[in-house]
């Protein structure tokens, strides 16, 4: 049993989940794309940020309060979508929305949950998003949102930089495949539930490649609007002319992404992107951004960058792994209570006073 009060920071909690499950879990979560370039830029594009905080700021009461597409958060951060989080810990998806409704932080559940998304809607009353992709056949897609709608889910965040996957090495070394007991759960009605090993390959690459559709272009923003009532965002997004394109085929969000460093490889880091992105956007639509954040002075700069708020991805598996719904509930009792000193220490009460004059 992890003494969860030993753990004070996001990279305590990593080093406890490195040592608690399978090699081949470890490596899906943690490992990116090709040489890892990107993953580690995401990191450390965030260290050469630096702050200029205000002083003589009445700071004795912080609001992290804000609101994303019209919805009330509690905070400016919310959990990613990230897949098969009953390979970090056997409630999976389940405990990380408990955690998420004890904490009253938003979280996007991903289509290829372990999970199946009526039992994450049925476990938690916090807000909740689905992450979608389009799939050859579009009526596994359009089932996905009718149910997500039907569950109760807020938003649709449609991931944009998969066509493909990425070559992700430590999965191809692996073989990566699901353990016994573990399923992509969403699919079990059409009986595309199972994934295997492939012998040379990653079996969750050899199963995305033979249902997403690489053919999507912008137009298809346009489809998954007439099919749902839901608002929807694109995830995925790291050019300004895709972020024009984006609002022009109708979307309400535009998430910031290059997928955890797990796609292109090379690509620049999150961070470095959304200040430019948000320029070209000029609160047209609301931003978010994910990749990289580890602290809470991450998502002070990201939001002063531009960004309404922030999906933490990573973080939740090494709080899930080490201690299940309580060791979730801590990583984002850590993030709330870093980004809270944060905003005290730069002068800035509430997320409202969060401005790009706060970076250098």
């Amino acid at each position: 049993m992890t003494n969860l009060d030993s753990l004070i920071e996001i990279l305590d909690f990593e080093a406890v989940a490195r040592e608690k499950i399978s090699k081949m879990a470890y490596d899906y979560y943690a490992s990116g794309a090709n040489d890892q370039v990107t993953l580690r830029e995401n990191r450390d594009a965030f260290s050469r940020i630096q702050l200029l905080p205000r002083m003589m700021v009445d700071v004795s009461k912080i609001d992290l309060s804000t609101q994303v597409l019209g919805m009330d958060f509690s905070v400016p951060f919310m959990i990613a979508p990230t897949a098969f989080q009953r390979m970090a810990h056997p409630d999976g998806e389940l405990a990380t929305a408990r955690a998420a409704g004890a904490q009253k932080v938003a979280m996007c559940l991903s289509t290829i949950s372990s999970t199946a998304l009526e039992d994450v809607a049925a476990a938690t009353n916090t807000t909740l998003w689905f992450q979608v992709y389009v799939y050859k056949d579009r009526e596994i897609t359009r089932h996905l949102v009718a149910r997500a709608e039907a569950a109760g889910y807020k938003a649709l965040a449609l991931t944009v930089d998969t066509p493909k996957f990425g070559r992700r090495y430590a999965d191809v070394r692996n073989r990566f495949h699901l353990p016994e007991g573990v399923t992509v759960a969403n699919f079990a009605a059409a009986g595309l539930e199972k994934l295997g090993a492939v012998s040379g390959e990653s079996g969750l690459a050899a199963y995305s490649a033979s249902l997403f559709d690489p053919s999507l272009t912008w137009d298809d923003v346009a489809w998954l609007k007439s099919i749902t009532k839901l608002p929807v965002l694109v995830k995925g997004v790291l050019r300004p002319d895709d972020a024009e394109k984006a609002i022009a085929a109708g979307v309400d969000g535009i998430i910031v992404s290059n997928h955890g460093g797990r796609q292109l490889d090379t690509v620049p880091a999150t961070i470095e992107m959304l200040p430019i992105i948000a320029e070209t956007v000029n609160g047209r639509v609301d931003l978010l951004l994910d990749g990289g954040v580890r602290r809470g002075i991450d998502i002070l700069k990201a939001v002063a960058l531009g960004a309404k708020a922030v999906l933490v991805g990573r973080p939740l598996l090494w709080g899930l792994a080490a201690g299940g719904q309580a060791g979730a509930e801590k990583v984002l009792t850590i993030l709330r209570e870093e980004l809270e000193l944060a905003m005290m220490l730069s002068g800035c009460a509430n997320v409202n006073a969060i401005d790009r004059s706060l970076v250098s």
